[in-house]
Parts: C-alpha cells; sequence; structure tokens
C-alpha cells in the first residue's frame, strides 16, 4: 500500500482507537485527555505501527489544531457539514466496550458518550449523529442480540434515541435500511462519514463470518482501511474475537499493545 506497512501492519484508525481505550481506561471520560492522546499520535508516533504518524486526515488535523489553540476539544472539532469525515466513528469501539452497562436501560446515554467522543475531531451533526447511532448498534451486537434484530429500523433502542434526538436525515436513511437494499457502485467505501456507514453495513449484514465482512468491505476500495474498521468493529462485536481467523490474529504487528488496551478497559467495565 502507499505507507509500505507490511501483513499485520496498522493504520490511523487502529492507533486513534488505542489511543481513546488508553483515555478511557486510564483517566475516565475526559475529552481533553482523549485530544491530547490524538495529539501525541500526531506530533510523537505514541500508538502508531511503526512510531511515526501517517495518514492523518485533514478533518482530524484540523481539530487538533484548534485544540492545541483553545484547549478544550468539546468545541475543537470542525462543525461544519462539509467536514464530515469518517475519522470518528473508525475509532469508536472502546466507547460501547467500556460502557455496556449502559445498555439497553441508559442506551440514550451511550448514544451521546459516544457522540461526544467524536468532538475533540469530528464536530459535524452528521458525524455526531454516525457516531450515536453505529455506539448502539455496537452495544446491542456485544450483548449477543440478533443482526437482524439490531439493524432493524424499528428496533426499540434506536427508537429510543431518535425520540431523544432525532438522527441526521442523512443517517436515518441509513439506519432505516439503505445498506441492505443498494449494492455497488451505489455502496462505495469513500471518506464521507454517512458513505463508510453504509459500506461497512453493507458488508457486515448479511455476511458469513468475520473473514466475509471485512473483505466485502476493504474490497470496496477508495479509504479501504477505515471503511474496514468500521465493518470491523461491528464483526467483532458480532462473531468476537473467536470469529477472527486465526492467521490474521497471529499476523498482528504489536499484538500485545492491542490486548493490553482491550484489557484495560475490560477491567474498568467490570469495576
Amino acid at each position: 500500500g502507499p505507507h509500505r506497512l507490511a501483513p499485520g501492519q496498522w493504520t490511523d484508525d487502529t492507533s486513534l482507537a488505542l489511543a481513546l481505550a488508553d483515555s478511557i481506561a486510564q483517566v475516565g471520560w475526559d475529552l481533553d485527555d482523549q485530544a491530547r492522546r490524538y495529539v501525541s499520535w500526531w506530533k510523537n508516533g505514541e500508538y502508531s505501527v511503526n512510531g511515526r504518524c501517517f495518514d492523518i486526515g485533514f478533518t482530524t488535523r484540523y481539530g487538533l489544531s484548534e485544540f492545541l489553540k483553545s484547549g478544550t476539544a468539546r468545541s475543537s472539532g470542525d462543525r461544519s457539514p462539509r467536514a464530515s469525515g469518517n475519522g470518528s466513528i473508525m475509532r469508536l469501539a472502546p466507547v460501547p466496550i467500556r460502557f455496556l452497562d449502559l445498555f439497553p436501560d441508559r442506551v440514550e446515554q451511550l448514544a451521546t458518550l459516544a457522540a461526544e467522543s467524536s468532538m475533540p475531531t469530528h464536530g459535524s451533526p452528521q458525524c455526531l449523529s454516525a457516531a450515536r447511532y453505529l455506539g448502539i448498534v455496537l452495544a446491542g451486537l456485544m450483548h449477543g442480540i440478533n443482526r437482524d434484530i439490531v439493524l432493524s429500523h424499528d428496533w426499540e433502542p434506536l427508537a429510543r434515541i431518535r425520540a431523544d434526538e432525532p438522527l441526521h436525515a442523512e443517517v436515518e436513511a441509513v439506519a432505516a435500511g439503505s445498506f441492505a437494499r443498494r449494492r455497488p457502485p451505489d455502496i462505495q467505501g469513500g471518506g464521507y462519514v454517512v458513505q463508510c456507514l453504509e459500506a461497512a453495513l453493507w458488508a457486515f449484514h448479511d455476511a458469513a463470518d468475520f473473514r466475509d465482512a471485512v473483505l466485502q468491505a476493504v474490497n470496496l476500495g477508495d479509504d479501504a482501511d477505515t471503511t474496514g474498521a468500521v465493518c470491523g468493529q461491528l464483526a467483532g462485536a458480532y462473531w468476537g474475537e473467536c470469529g477472527i481467523p486465526e492467521q490474521w490474529r497471529n499476523g498482528l504487528a504489536r499484538r500485545d499493545m492491542l490486548e493490553n488496551a482491550l484489557s484495560g478497559l475490560l477491567r474498568k467495565s467490570e469495576e
């Protein structure tokens, strides 16, 4: 690929998910701390597979630059609809992993935390709404609920977060099942957050297993690593670690870093 990575090495999607996981596990819910860790990745290569930052998105760079000026992560992400990239949903999984106890009784709170996790870098209505939706879908799948139920347009937790705050119209169209009715080339793995969410759900919703889902996602091309990252969150939530092909797991670079971050999150969720 363009970054000359070896098989098993990972990109910015995983780096930022690791930063978010460490922040939640070590200091609790603190958007400023989350942003500081993202800056450490950007400036120092922390959380990177090879010790350097690469492939930072324009919207992420803008949000972190604003954070360095203001020190306030809640308002640093660009709120313009034109700045609706997929860089916050690609890192989202640590939020429902840590706060799975909020599902289903306090699903509205879980959706709010998912949206807040987007704010340091991606503050547009589309990004916040996509994070709310994806956050509760991941939680439902982690709870072992059948994916057809979780992905149905009338799923009860989805109705509850809609009642709390309506989804952005384009995200609502995805939640209503556009991913199941469309096919490539109408489904595209682009960088726009709604397009990415739809593509990941398309690859996941009728896949036979983890491998099938992720390969369908990345084979759409374009922003393949992020489509794969979002689909991988869905597939991982549904099939679990044991569903990931053993060859893929064994080939992961810096696997200890990934497992340590997950262990920290799980310890917090069990406290």
